[in-house]
């Protein structure tokens, strides 16, 4: 979805209430992640990825046709600049927040799938023919505080 402008400046404007309000979506996000509360859901997760579309979309058209942003007032310009490199930050501070959950996710798999390894690999016993045979059947594997 694109933005429907009348003229530059109207566009620099909605691009520049589309950005704080990104800005402000991905904050909020971040801070959810930080107290590890659940991420956006429901309404709110929606308008934030067409919000997201919308913004991808919109710099895309201007990236190929500056006419459409060139003749917005220098003030409105440098304020959308402004707000940009804020977006920018915040999202750097999200990347690394990502980051941190997805260590410490793929540590726990690790930490899991080592543990279901050794409680397989040591119920294997001898069997009638004098070798080690594997369990029949299903394995529970239990994973508690101490794994």
């Amino acid at each position: 979805m694109a933005l429907l402008a009348d003229d530059a400046k109207d566009r620099a404007e909605q691009l520049l209430l589309l950005t704080e309000r990104l800005t402000e979506y991905i904050a909020e996000e971040t801070r959810r992640i930080e107290a590890r509360e659940p991420p956006l859901s429901g309404a709110q997760a929606d308008e934030k990825n067409r919000m997201v579309n919308a913004y991808r979309l919109e710099l895309t058209r201007i990236k190929h046709d500056r006419t459409l942003i060139e003749g917005a007032p220098a003030a409105l310009l440098d304020k959308l600049k402004h707000r940009t490199n804020t977006l920018h930050e915040r999202l750097a501070l999200h990347e690394t927040a990502l980051g941190a959950v997805k260590l410490v996710t793929e540590g726990l798999v690790q930490a899991m799938a080592e543990e279901t390894a050794r409680q397989r690999g040591g119920s294997a016993g001898y069997g009638a023919r004098g070798t080690i045979e594997g369990p029949s059947g299903p394995i529970p594997t239990i994973v508690d505080r101490s794994a």
